[in-house]
């Protein structure tokens, strides 16, 4: 009889963890975000703060970050964000779909993209078209949010991984191997440019004006051109890691890259920005909060924050 209340008692106290268990389980499955998500995009608006991830959903915040919504969208995998002037957002699909949602952040909705087969860069123009680089040194226009596309092919066996439309006329898309092209007319036509020295390999570009921009690249690689793009020269990183991403944030340049290094530009050279708690991990996601002294920034593990841009 003993040994029968023992092995009862132990099965109830199994019982018991297995439903605690449970219970935590249940609760972490509530969360918005969730641990596996691997945030690769993000955009705000004066309303809200969106993170695209690579498993399949957008999040969406309003209130700076303090709490998140989940809106599930498939097998998608949102490596690139933009917001277009009437707040709306437009983001590429790695597996060839484009995707527009409301100011809200809502209201998602996907529209097919032939070509580029892969698309691995995305903006939204002063006039509210967007722009898709990629794969095949391809270019893709729409005016009409993505019913019909107007296709630029550079004939290059390169992709194309960053572009910026700095203004309704003009833009920048850099390449594998040093490509960089330009376009004075809307996205119409694009003219290729003498390729930059070293086959540079861009990960991201920003554009302060119509003449100032920087090109983030390979081992930390920063470039700066002074006269829209014709020509361009190494400056220092001194955050001495490769920027993923760069952005504007009150008119001034700023990255995010590996080992958690968020940078600024500070004279004439990027350096790293002190904040709270940092993880070493790659960030790929990063965005200005409009009208705020803070920036977005998103990784691995479903890290998804607001830091603060004080200057000390």
């Amino acid at each position: 009889m003993k040994a029968v209340a023992v092995v009862a008692a132990a099965l109830a106290l199994f019982g018991c963890s297995h439903e605690a268990d449970m219970s935590a389980v249940n609760a972490e499955a509530r969360k918005p975000v969730k641990r596996y998500d691997v945030i690769q995009s993000l955009a705000a608006n004066s309303k809200v703060l969106v993170a695209g991830t690579q498993s399949g959903a957008v999040l969406v915040s309003r209130d700076e970050g303090k709490s998140w919504s989940r809106q599930a969208l498939g097998p998608v995998s949102l490596t690139g964000m933009a917001v277009c002037p009437d707040h709306s957002f437009v983001a590429i699909d790695f597996n060839h779909r484009i995707w527009s949602g409301d100011a809200e952040g809502g209201g998602w909705q996907s529209h097919p993209l032939e070509k580029p087969r892969v698309p691995l860069a995305i903006a939204c123009d002063a006039l509210g078209r967007w722009h898709v680089a990629g794969s095949g040194a391809k270019i893709a226009r729409s005016a009409d949010r993505g019913a019909s596309w107007q296709l630029t092919d550079l004939d290059e066996d390169a992709q194309i991984t960053t572009l910026q439309m700095i203004d309704a006329d003009h833009g920048v898309a850099m390449g594998e191997f040093g490509l960089i092209a330009r376009t004075e007319d809307g996205g119409v036509s694009w003219k290729q440019g003498t390729r930059l020295a070293g086959e540079f390999y861009p990960y991201a570009m920003v554009f302060v004006d119509l003449k100032e921009g920087y090109a983030s690249g390979l081992a930390g690689t920063v470039l700066r051109t002074r006269d829209g793009g014709a020509n361009w020269s190494r400056i220092e990183n001194a955050a001495q890691a490769p920027l993923y991403r760069l952005f504007l944030h009150d008119g001034r340049p700023y990255g995010v890259g590996a080992g958690g290094v968020l940078a600024r530009l500070e004279g004439d050279a990027f350096r790293a920005v002190a904040y709270p708690d940092a993880v070493p991990v790659f960030l790929g996601g990063g965005a200005s909060i409009p009208g705020q002294p803070a920036v977005a920034i998103g990784g691995p593990g479903g890290l998804v924050r607001v830091v603060g841009t004080h200057v000390n």
